[in-house]
C-alpha cells in the first residue's frame, strides 16, 4: 500500500515540522470550516503553525481529537523591599476546549495562592494553595501543597484567567523563593524540583492539550445529513469527549488512514505483517480483514490460538461411532461439572455479596449509628439499596435534582408516596467516606425546624446513601441571584430567612456538643414553597469537644465565604460560621455574588466591596433594587450594621450566632428604629488580599 494521504489534494501537508491532517488545513478551501483553517507563518525558521483568530502556536495535531499548543504562565514576584512585580495570564479559544483529562492546573511557591477562573464554555473558579517555610521541607516530584500544588479543570473550558497572590509578599521565604508561578500544563509533562523555587523566570510558556471535534451535533444527528457528514467510507463516528457538541471519526477495524477524506481509510494487508496475524499455515487477505486456511489433506481453522491445521483421518463406521460415544460422554461430563461449578459460584458469590454489605455497614458507621439512634430514642431508618433503586428508577438521570463535586442528588418516591431527596456520592477515598458518615451522625443528633431533616440512610453500599426530606423550592443562592427565573424575594422574606438561618446555626453552636457547620453559604440554605429556610450539607461539619473553644483543622469551605482568620491561622471556632453568615447577609442586602469578575479588581470580593461602600457612606447605592423603601430604611441600615459586625477580622470581635439571632428577631418586630450612627470601619480590613475569596 502506498503512502497515506492526510490532507486534501493540492493542499499543504506540513508547516515546518508539524503535519496538518484534514479536517485541519492551511487555506480557505483546505479545511472543513473556518475554525480549522490554520495559518503557516514563514517569517519563522522553520515556519510555525498558528490557530485562527489568535497567536496560539500549534505543536502537534492528533487525528483522535487532540491538539497541543503553548500558553503563557502567570507569575507574582517581590524584591527584597516587598515591591511587587506580577503578570496575570489568560487564554481564549474560539471553538476548541482545554482537555480536562490531559491537563492539570499547577502552582509553584512557598507563599502562594493561585486561582484559575473560567469564563467561557464553563464558568467556574478553582485553585490551590502552596506553602512551606524551608526549602529543605519540599519533596522533588511532589505537588501535594508544599512548594507545589495541582488541581483538575472541568470539562468544556474555553477561556480562563490565571492569577497568583501571596500571603506575606514572600517576606518569610524571599531568600530561597522570591516568586510564585501558576500555569495550566499537560499532565505528566512538568516535574517539580526545589530549584524551581529559586528561579526567577518571567517569560515562560507551558504546553497544553486541546480537545477538538467536528460539527455541532451528535453522531446520530450528523448521519441524517450525508452531505455534511464528515466520516467517509470504511469509518465510524463516535462522540466528542470535551463536553460540547461535535463528533470524531475513526477508521473501522482492518482499515487505516484519514477517515475525514474520501477513500481516506484504506484496507490493511494484515498478511504482509506477521505481527497482525495468527495463522499457522496460510494467510488470505480480505477487504477489511483476513482468514487462515490449511493445505490439502488438513482441516481446521488454521489459527495458532485455535484448532490449527489437523491431518484428515479416514475411519471406518465403528471408529466413528466410538468417537461419537466418547464425545457425547465427555460433553455430558463437562455439562455436569459446569452445572456444579455454576451452582457453587452462585452460592459463593451470594455469600460474598452478603458479607460485603455487612462490611460496608460496619465501615460506614452502622454500629455507631445504632448507638446514637438508641440514645435518641428514635430508630434511624435504614434503607436497602434495592429499595432506593426502585424509588429513583435505578437512579435514572431524569430524577437528578442536584449535582456537585461529591456526586448526585436524586428525587425519589418511596413506597408510602413520600417524596425524598437521595444523596448518592461518587466513589470516594476513605477520608471522603468519613465526611458522609460524619454528616449522618451530626444530623441524627440535631433536631431543628430550620435544619434539613435526615430521614435515614443506606449503609450497605461502598459509600453511604443519605435520604433527606425533599425541599422543593431550590436554594437561597438561586433565589437571590435569580437563577432559573426565580422570582424576587421581598425584604420581609429575606429578613425572616436570615433570622431562621441564624437560629439554626445558633442551635448548632449551643448543642450539648457544639457543632460547627464550616461551609455556610447561600447555596447550602434550601427553601420550601413557603420560603422557609432549611440549613443543609453537613459533610464538612465538626463536633467541638466541650472543653475546647477552638480546634485546628484542614481549612475547608468555599472561597468568598471563608473566615480569613481561620484561613490564615488554621484555628476553627464558632466565629468562623458567623463570618460566613455575614457574607450571606450581604448577599441578601445587595443581590451580589460573593465573588464577581464584573466588579473592579479591588472589589472582586463582596466583603471588601461591602465594607468599602459602608466606609464611603454608599450603602444605599449598593443595595439591590426593591429592597429599601420609606418604611424600612432604618431596618435595612441596622441589618447592614449587623453584617459589618459579623465580618470583623478578629473572631473575638464578632457577635455569637445567638446574639445575631436575637438582633434579627428584634429587628423583625420593631416599628421604628433610631438612625444608626456612622461607624469607623477601618478595623475591618481582611487578613488576606481581597482576591483570596474564590471558590476552591
Amino acid at each position: 500500500m502506498g503512502a497515506q494521504i492526510i490532507s486534501k489534494v493540492g493542499c499543504q501537508e506540513k508547516c515546518g515540522n508539524v503535519s496538518v491532517p484534514y479536517p485541519f488545513g492551511i487555506g480557505d478551501s483546505c479545511s472543513i470550516d473556518a475554525q480549522f483553517n490554520l495559518t503557516c507563518n514563514h517569517s519563522f525558521s522553520p515556519p510555525k503553525l498558528f490557530l485562527p483568530h489568535g497567536n496560539l502556536v500549534v505543536l502537534d495535531i492528533s487525528p483522535y481529537g487532540e491538539l497541543r499548543t503553548l500558553v503563557w504562565n502567570a507569575w507574582d514576584c517581590y524584591d527584597e523591599y516587598g515591591n511587587r512585580f506580577n503578570f496575570t495570564a489568560w487564554t481564549t479559544l474560539a471553538r476548541f476546549t482545554f482537555s480536562d483529562t490531559r491537563n492539570k492546573f499547577t502552582a509553584i511557591g512557598c507563599d502562594t495562592v493561585a486561582y484559575i477562573i473560567g469564563t467561557k464554555g464553563q464558568t467556574y473558579t478553582s485553585g490551590c494553595i502552596s506553602l512551606c517555610s524551608d526549602i529543605t521541607h519540599v519533596v522533588n516530584g511532589s505537588c501535594a501543597g508544599m512548594g507545589c500544588c495541582q488541581t483538575s479543570i472541568p470539562k468544556g473550558l474555553m477561556k480562563y484567567e490565571v492569577e497568583v497572590y501571596s500571603f506575606d509578599k514572600h517576606s518569610k521565604v524571599w531568600k530561597f523563593n522570591p516568586c510564585s508561578y501558576a500555569f495550566l500544563t499537560e499532565e505528566g509533562l512538568y516535574n517539580f524540583s526545589s530549584t524551581d523555587l529559586q528561579t526567577v523566570t518571567t517569560a515562560t510558556q507551558s504546553r497544553v492539550v486541546l480537545d477538538w471535534a467536528v460539527g455541532n451535533e451528535t453522531c446520530e444527528e450528523a448521519k441524517r445529513n450525508l452531505t455534511t457528514y464528515a466520516c467517509h467510507e470504511n469509518s465510524y463516528c463516535y462522540s466528542s469527549k470535551n463536553g460540547r457538541p461535535g463528533y470524531l471519526c475513526n477508521c473501522s477495524d482492518g482499515y487505516q488512514g484519514n477517515p475525514y477524506l474520501p477513500q481516506g481509510c484504506q484496507d490493511i494487508d494484515e498478511c504482509s505483517d506477521p505481527s497482525l496475524i495468527a495463522c499457522s499455515y496460510q494467510c488470505n487477505n480480505t477487504i477489511g480483514g483476513y482468514f487462515c486456511s490449511c493445505p490439502s489433506g488438513y482441516h481446521g481453522d488454521g489459527r495458532i490460538n485455535g484448532q490449527g491445521c489437523l491431518p484428515d483421518i479416514n475411519d471406518d463406521e465403528n471408529d466413528r461411532l466410538l468417537v461419537i460415544k466418547f464425545t457425547l460422554g465427555a460433553c455430558l461430563g463437562i455439562f455436569f461439572l459446569l452445572a456444579c461449578g455454576c451452582l457453587l459460584y452462585c452460592t459463593i458469590r451470594k455469600r460474598r455479596i452478603i458479607l460485603l454489605k455487612e462490611q460496608n455497614f460496619q465501615k460506614n458507621g452502622g454500629l455507631l449509628l445504632d448507638q446514637i439512634a438508641s440514645r435518641r430514642g428514635v430508630p434511624a431508618e435504614i434503607f436497602k439499596e434495592e429499595y432506593l433503586k426502585r424509588a429513583t428508577e435505578n437512579f435514572d438521570e431524569n430524577h437528578v435534582i442536584g449535582e456537585g463535586g461529591f456526586g448526585m442528588v436524586y428525587r425519589g418516591v418511596l413506597h408510602d408516596n413520600r417524596v425524598v431527596a437521595i444523596k448518592k456520592p461518587k466513589i470516594m477515598d476513605q477520608s471522603q467516606i468519613s465526611q458522609f458518615v460524619n454528616e449522618i451522625h451530626i444530623l441524627l443528633q440535631i433536631s431543628h425546624p430550620n435544619v434539613v431533616k435526615l430521614l435515614g440512610c443506606c449503609l450497605e453500599t461502598e459509600v453511604p446513601l443519605l435520604v433527606y426530606e425533599f425541599i422543593s423550592n431550590g436554594t437561597l443562592f438561586q433565589h437571590i441571584h435569580r437563577e432559573q427565573n426565580r422570582p424576587f424575594i421581598s425584604w420581609e422574606n429575606r429578613l425572616r430567612i436570615a433570622t431562621e438561618t441564624a437560629g439554626a446555626l445558633a442551635h448548632l453552636h449551643s448543642h450539648s456538643i457544639p457543632v460547627l457547620h464550616r461551609d455556610m453559604k447561600s447555596a447550602n440554605i434550601l427553601l420550601d414553597n413557603n420560603h422557609i429556610a432549611k440549613v443543609s450539607d453537613f459533610g464538612a461539619s465538626r463536633f467541638v469537644p466541650s472543653d475546647q473553644t477552638q480546634m485546628t483543622a484542614l481549612v475547608q469551605g468555599t472561597f468568598g465565604y471563608l473566615d480569613p482568620e481561620c484561613l490564615h491561622t488554621g484555628q476553627l471556632t464558632d466565629k468562623s460560621d458567623v463570618y460566613s453568615f455575614g457574607i450571606v447577609l450581604v448577599e441578601l442586602l445587595t443581590g451580589e455574588k460573593p465573588l464577581s469578575l464584573d466588579r473592579p479588581e479591588v472589589h472582586k470580593s463582596l466583603a471588601m466591596y461591602f465594607i468599602s461602600s459602608l466606609r464611603e457612606n454608599r450603602l444605599f447605592q449598593i443595595l439591590e433594587n426593591g429592597i429599601v423603601n420609606e418604611t424600612n430604611n432604618a431596618q435595612v441600615r441596622a441589618v447592614a450594621e449587623l453584617a459589618r459586625k459579623c465580618l470583623k477580622v478578629k473572631g473575638e470581635d464578632r457577635p455569637t450566632m445567638k446574639e445575631v439571632e436575637d438582633e434579627l428577631i428584634r429587628l423583625g418586630n420593631f416599628q421604628e428604629l433610631p438612625r444608626v450612627v456612622q461607624q469607623n470601619y477601618e478595623e475591618t480590613e481582611p487578613l488576606l488580599d481581597e482576591t483570596s475569596n474564590y471558590s476552591i
